[in-house]
């Protein structure tokens, strides 16, 4: 009977102290403000606009220059008549890879692993 009191007394006593350690939950509004808080921590932001205020590649410029080039117009070839569909059909029709029925043997290959 003491033995069944004393275990009974021992599983409550460490319930009792075990459970809010077991029930707590780290408060990460405040974890993270810690991380936030350390000297010496990465300001992702001032990182970011650091970067941006460099004298960084300037694609619109780049984009400009290359629309400037000679470089082929698909509006300007389909309103001189070339049909793409009739030539993508062509490609097609040729000796061409068959890159959906490679994918297929592929998969099958594959699931007969």
């Amino acid at each position: 009977m003491k033995r069944i009191a004393l275990s009974i007394l021992t599983a409550a006593l460490s319930t009792t102290a075990i459970a809010p350690v077991a029930f707590a939950t780290p408060d990460f509004d405040v974890l993270r403000q810690d991380n936030r808080d350390k000297s010496g921590k990465v300001d992702f932001d001032m990182l970011r606009q650091g970067n941006l205020e460099k004298s960084a590649v300037d694609f619109d410029m780049l984009r400009r220059d290359n629309l400037d080039k000679d470089a082929v117009s698909y509006e300007y070839l389909e309103v001189k008549g070339v049909d793409f569909d009739m030539l993508r059909r062509e490609n097609l029709e040729k000796d061409a890879v068959d890159f959906d029925e490679l994918r297929r043997e592929n998969l099958d290959i594959d699931f007969a692993r």
